[in-house]
């Protein structure tokens, strides 16, 4: 990182300071609908197609033949069969259909491999992000002793080696594809989900006694400018706060409160869309599928143009 780099990054940081909106900042992490088409079997599977392949994946099996469509299935199936056994469980099933929709982390994270798998072993060490990402600030400290506490390196990389061990699940400290994704993006990944919060927590006890109270809970997503009147959606931000956000009454927020509020326990979509494929495809009731029970109902999973209202549409394309 070189010196204009890190200038503009904290002439950022200090303007974002200055000129913070008055808007709410989303905190709270929901899980997204898997698809935006009715869930009608009897009249249309694109909303199995959509949560089964990605809304994109699935115009691309739109446009093939049918037997196009079961061979990709096929070699699909065993992606899915994580443990090789032959059959496919609602978990592996459950498992597939949430990479599947967060597909948009995983190409994210292959744009930027090269940037900090430096020695190129197709894994990235903590002293390898560590040289990349704060290689100019440890080789230059005393350029940064001015810089504004809350943005400064100081406290971002401990504060990211502490996110990287979490993601580091062997402890060698060295993060494949996997573990990277889950440290750049921690909020989509189970294990994460503490560092999550504890970094939510950080983020906004401003005081550092380890609670949130109402007024940092509130300077969290509005600036106040002295003399000037809440919004009302301020008002109804602290009706929440006293309402629903400090569940024990105390008048502030701990970790399980701050829990409870970003990381809400949703409706699982994936879960549930698992069971249903599972369910309409078991023709043995095993509670287990084989490829070929999968490949018989082959038009609830996949599409093709037979399938696509006899739409006459042609390309090569790639495999998933």
């Amino acid at each position: 990182m070189d010196v204009l780099n890190v200038l503009c990054f904290f002439s950022l940081c200090w303007w974002s300071v200055l000129s913070k909106p008055t808007l709410r900042k989303e905190r709270v992490h929901h899980d997204p609908e898997l698809s935006r088409q009715p869930h009608e079997d009897n009249e249309s599977y694109q909303y199995d197609h959509e949560a089964f392949l990605g809304k994109e994946e699935a115009k691309t099996f739109d446009q093939l033949t049918p037997e196009e469509s079961k061979d990709r299935l096929g070699k699909i199936v065993d992606r899915i069969d994580g443990d090789g056994n032959g059959y496919v469980t609602t978990d592996e099933l459950k498992t597939w259909i949430k990479r599947v929709q967060k597909r948009y982390v995983y190409e994210n994270v292959a744009k930027v491999w090269a940037d900090y798998d430096l020695n190129k072993d197709n894994k990235i060490s903590w002293e390898e992000y560590k040289q990349a990402t704060y290689g100019y600030y440890l080789a230059n400290p005393e350029e940064f002793e001015d810089a504004t506490d809350q943005f400064s390196f100081k406290k971002m990389l401990p504060r990211d080696e502490r996110r990287f061990k979490a993601a580091d699940l062997d402890g060698d400290l060295a993060a494949e594809r996997e573990e990277f994704t889950a440290f750049l993006h921690p909020e989509e990944f189970d294990h994460m989900k503490e560092i999550v919060v504890v970094e939510t927590m950080e983020d906004i006890d401003k005081n550092g006694d380890g609670h949130v109270d109402e007024d940092e809970y509130i300077a969290d997503m509005f600036a106040h400018e002295e003399g000037g009147p809440e919004p009302d959606w301020v008002k109804t931000e602290r009706d929440q706060f006293s309402d629903f956000r400090d569940l024990n009454k105390d008048g502030k927020m701990d970790l399980e409160e701050i829990r409870h509020w970003i990381l809400p326990q949703d409706y699982d979509h994936a879960q549930a869309e698992a069971r249903h494929l599972l369910y309409e495809s078991d023709t043995d009731k095993d509670q287990m599928l084989t490829k070929e029970e999968i490949l018989e109902n082959w038009n609830m999973f996949v599409g093709s143009q037979a399938t696509n209202y006899g739409e006459d549409l042609t390309r090569n394309h790639d495999e998933l």
